[in-house]
């Protein structure tokens, strides 16, 4: 297991960059505990793989180092890493069985035979395949051989760090919910450095102890999953952290002053003067619809009953606005929207300010 360390990281597909548009991984300095379980989490193209792979060895980065504990690895292939991977699609033997496919990884470093044994047998339990275990892997489902995939990079106890690279995208939803339950008992019981690339925000909350957040090749955020719902440090970790995501809106503040839609609401936060582009935001779980005039006023376009809750979707100042209400609370037919304060985030220039003290 290793502490691994992004000093000054950063990476162009571009033999010759010019800007900092050219660059897929803008500069990172960040140190990930040994032991530690990060998910990377941001849509498509937005640089997640291309840090697991400068991580693993498949990518030299432009520039920058990255060091496993004290050792300088950027140079170093993913083999000399010490590293086990475990990618989108199954990356097994067809001809091989199951414990097979799983003893393989370990017979290669020259395990001992009785810890081998040992080690397949355990996988193969975690991962429900006793009944598979002699058979050959290529007359297995698809989800079944990206079990086996999982498993060879679980059985090695030995590893720096697990790399995760959307691993199960062709796992059924259920048997989703049961592996990340695994993998999350695992890391308890064994302490390794597990890294998890998804753009899929409940397998990255569920799984992690702390969340990655990327955008456009940066890393706007790092961190726990209560931390990025609460107080998001970017405008795109609200959007895309939680459903429905944060409501943004421009915005005038003064002091402990804010005004919208032509009203104005008292923050529990006192704010220097702002310049650039001021925004609050707020989480649709921390609105509620008054019908006695309270509130700003909103224009209502659909209701949805997801059953265990109703989402509200109407407009406010033009723009886009949303409010989560428990189930069985009625809309009322003259709604208005009444934020609690105290969850108001201000942003300027997408980026999160927290102000001072309390409003008063």
């Amino acid at each position: 297991m290793a502490q691994i360390t992004l000093d000054n990281l950063a990476h162009s597909y571009f033999p010759n960059p010019r800007n900092e548009a050219d660059f897929a991984l803008k500069q990172i300095d960040h140190v990930w505990q040994d032991g530690g379980a990060y998910a990377l989490l941001g849509p498509s193209g937005c640089g997640k793989t291309t840090l697991l792979n400068i991580i693993s060895g498949l990518l030299v980065p432009s520039s920058g180092r990255i060091l496993f504990g004290d050792q300088d690895v950027t140079t170093l292939a993913p083999e000399q890493r010490n590293i086990a991977q475990v990618f989108q699609f199954p990356v097994i033997y067809d001809t091989m069985t199951v414990a097979e496919n799983l003893a393989f990884p370990l017979v290669n470093r020259k395990v001992p035979r009785d810890e081998i044994e040992k080690r397949v047998k355990s996988t193969i339990a975690m991962l429900d395949l006793g009944d598979k275990a002699n058979r050959k892997a290529q007359g297995l489902t698809a989800d079944e051989k990206q079990k086996i995939s999982l498993g060879r990079g679980l059985v090695r106890y030995d590893v720096n760090a697990i790399l995760f690279d959307e691993p199960l995208t062709v796992i059924d939803p259920h048997m989703k919910w049961q592996l990340r339950t695994q993998l999350k008992e695992l890391h308890r019981e064994f302490g390794h450095t597990m890294i998890y690339v998804t753009h899929d925000q409940t397998e990255a909350l569920t799984f992690a102890d702390k969340v990655v957040v990327m955008y456009e090749g940066e890393v706007v955020q790092i961190g726990t999953p209560e931390e990025l719902f609460d107080e998001p440090a970017h405008t795109f970790v609200g959007y895309f952290i939680g459903s429905p995501g944060m409501n943004v809106l421009p915005c005038e503040v003064a002091g402990n002053r804010l005004r919208l839609g032509g009203q104005e609401i008292v923050l529990q936060r006192s704010y220097d003067s702002l310049d650039g582009v001021v925004e609050m935001g707020v989480r649709p779980e921390f609105v509620r619809l008054s019908g006695n005039g309270e509130g700003l006023p909103i224009s209502i376009s659909a209701v949805e009953d997801i059953g265990r809750f109703k989402i509200v979707r109407a407009q406010l100042d033009g723009r886009s606005f949303d409010a989560v209400l428990p189930e069985g609370t009625a809309v009322p037919s003259d709604a208005r929207a009444v934020i609690d304060s105290s969850r108001i985030n201000i942003y300027r220039n997408s980026h999160l300010v927290r102000g001072l003290g309390a409003g008063t």
